[in-house]
């Protein structure tokens, strides 16, 4: 995430509804201890007692046969309904925390925790409490948008082991409430039941012993991909939960290797190839090639940006802080193993090139241009990782001449001229090194909108009008890509998109493009099954994460407990990515972004309130991370330790580790 001027944040369009809190309420910690078996109370003695959780009433069917109990009008169009007609059976059948059952209101634990006053305050204060047993009774006896309600329960009962039952939930949405939208932090809206769909896709494929596959189900919103729910048109199915035999829903790859290939783009050593089963994949120099690239930008602690004394894209090329004639990050980097803050004589230096090879990266991302030519090549021939080399193309003012508070303009000649001649300048200049791996444009750019010109008001802005002309923007990308692949048609061009939002526009102004890439925030889960479904109907391109990550810093927590969810976050999404490439999945997956390598200490807020000097731990915003916030100065696979060794400590975390076995694999 690359943030510029006053602490502008970058918009990230997070899947799961986000907690309205606000960041005075990041350090509190839930008021409920949660034990390994079950919530604790006081009992009438005044003595702690563990309540054990158990569902009160599982409900009579693990496969509900919704026919049974109702109709079904306008299966697959815009005029879908179902109709109740036996409600207390249906109720009978599917069972607690499932609508439109209400017997979790007779649940004697719930009664219990109600007497001992532990379902106070408002049901988004659970939501990611320790205690997921307490959340389901709040989420399951709450009055809200029921979708949302349902949703949430459904979490709950996920969170709680009980997947059949979840799975049931979450189908619920899709059967009753499929039109209905919840809202982002950024108050986007979040179409409850595509996300309802893509946890019982995961959940069946992360469970198959279960043997429970959601069948026909498809959800399809015509206009949905942009901020206004006003003009949608729903097309519902939602299909039927059917029992199966587990070894179906195990993952099983197909031999591409054995399959035509229809179109090839690129004539160097970077191509991508479409195969006849519609599966995309990047080759470099012949061989397939999974991108395991990551963001790299170490900044010295106490620089910024918002201070004019940092250039977070190109700064650690050139800096040489200790004067030894070595850029400082890429080769005087050393571990601190026993993380105490001072180099021993067991801890070399080794530098970050070093430590990235080792960790199997073969590609970092630069977000525009590059000012040290010749390091790019050390980079290359000596540790063998390629370079994505990209242009903001007016993002954050790059590029275009606009001022910050006017914002890129795509309908001023002027302005598309500068950007024109920004990129020619990129292409002519490194179009013959070989480390590039491909051209990126962009940088979650759809979200472009101008801030307040008052830095006191807090309210930040990305320096481009680009959220409020997508069409004039879009087609400025496409004409870009064109002239992109007229001076080098070697390589593929690709664009950084912010999640899927206004991806029909830009699949109508795409022809230049070869690459949809896309900054995704979604979850430890992945990022479901409609977002690799949306990019192959809309775009029929490649997927590239061009940003994922999660922040190593979690509210209340140890380091240790926060690493370990950092790690699960990425873990998801690395999985989510390599089920989808080609030959299992959807297949138009090649590789993603790790944002990123080490912590950066400027990136929130606004001075003098926050420092560059200071490890921030209150939360910038609400989104889908382990505490439900963004920590945007810990989202490092290495930290800077306390700061006093700066910028050369690096403290591994465990999703160094994690990625260094995984991207090593043959």
């Amino acid at each position: 995430m690359i943030r510029i001027k006053f602490g502008t944040f970058v918009l990230a369009l997070f899947i799961l509804l986000q907690v309205p809190a606000f960041a005075s309420e990041v350090s509190k910690k839930p008021s409920v201890v949660a034990a390994e078996s079950g919530t604790q109370v006081m009992n009438s003695h005044g003595e702690q007692m563990e309540v054990e959780f158990k569902l009160f009433d599982p409900g009579s069917e693990t496969f509900i046969d919704y026919e049974k109990y109702g109709t079904f009008e306008g299966l697959g169009t815009d005029k879908y309904a179902y109709k109740m007609t036996q409600r207390k059976s249906l109720a009978a059948a599917v069972g607690e925390g499932v609508y439109p059952n209400v017997s979790v209101f007779k649940d004697p634990v719930f009664r219990l925790l109600v007497t001992r006053g532990k379902l106070r305050g408002s049901a988004w204060d659970y939501v990611n409490r320790d205690d997921q047993q307490l959340a389901f009774y709040k989420w399951a006896t709450t009055s809200d948008t029921p979708a949302v309600q349902q949703f949430y329960t459904a979490l709950s009962l996920e969170k709680l082991g009980q997947t059949a039952q979840a799975i049931k939930a979450y189908h619920a949405i899709l059967v009753h409430f499929p039109r209905q939208v919840g809202w982002s932090f950024w108050h986007t809206p979040l179409y409850m039941s595509r996300l309802a769909h893509d946890r019982v896709d995961y959940l069946t494929r992360k469970h198959p012993e279960l043997g429970i596959q959601l069948s026909g189900a498809e959800i399809r919103i015509e206009n949905g991909f942009n901020f206004d729910t006003n003009d949608d048109l729903y097309f519902v199915n939602p299909g039927k939960l059917v029992k199966v035999n587990p070894s179906e829903l195990k993952s099983k790859r197909v031999d591409i290797t054995k399959l035509k290939i229809i179109k090839t783009v690129g004539t160097g050593r970077a191509q991508l190839v479409k195969f006849e089963n519609q599966h995309w994949q990047l080759r470099v120099d012949g061989k397939p090639f999974m991108v395991k690239a990551i963001a790299y930008a170490p900044s010295p602690i106490g620089r910024s940006p918002n201070e004019g004394n940092f250039d977070p894209n190109n700064d650690w090329m050139s800096a040489d802080l200790n004067k030894n004639g070595k850029a400082d990050g890429p080769y005087d980097a050393w571990v601190d193993k026993n993380k105490n803050n001072q180099q021993d004589a067991d801890e070399p230096v080794v530098g970050d090139f070093q430590l990235m090879k080792e960790m199997g990266v073969n590609t970092i991302r630069l977000y525009h241009h590059a000012g040290n030519k010749e390091l790019m090549r050390e980079l290359y021939k000596d540790y063998g990782i390629n370079v994505i080399m990209g242009d903001m193309l007016g993002m954050y003012a790059a590029g275009s001449g606009a001022g910050w508070y006017e914002g890129t303009d795509y309908t001023n000649p002027k302005h598309k001229e500068n950007m024109i001649n920004s990129v020619k300048k990129m292409i002519e200049e490194y179009k013959d090194e070989p480390y590039v791996l491909m051209w990126m444009l962009g940088n979650e750019s759809n979200y472009g909108e101008v801030g307040d010109p008052d830095p006191k008001s807090n309210k930040a802005g990305l320096g481009s009008n680009a959220k409020k002309q997508p069409q004039a923007h879009y087609e400025f990308v496409n004409q870009v890509a064109g002239m992109i692949k007229s001076l080098d048609p070697t390589r593929p061009v690709g664009f950084s998109n912010g999640e899927v939002v206004t991806i029909d526009i830009l699949s109508q102004n795409s022809s230049n493009i070869d690459i949809f890439g896309s900054n995704v925030y979604r979850g430890s889960f992945g990022f479901g099954r409609s977002f690799w479904s949306d990019v192959r109907h809309w775009m029929d391109k490649p997927a590239l994460f061009t940003e994922f990550g999660c922040p190593a810093y979690v509210s209340g927590k140890d380091q240790d407990y926060a690493e370990e969810k950092q790690m699960e976050y990425h873990r998801g999404n690395w999985e989510d990515m390599v089920y989808n490439s080609a030959g299992s999945g959807l297949g138009n997956a090649i590789g993603g972004v790790l944002f990123e390598y080490v912590d950066e200490w400027w990136k929130s807020g606004l001075p003098p309130k926050f420092s560059p000097s200071d490890h921030e731990t209150i939360g910038d915003f609400a989104a889908a991370f382990p505490d439900g916030w963004m920590h945007e100065e810990w989202l490092g696979v290495a930290s800077q330790g306390d700061g006093s060794q700066s910028p050369y400590l690096r403290q591994l975390r465990k999703s160094y580790h994690y990625f260094k076995k995984v991207w090593n694999e043959k």
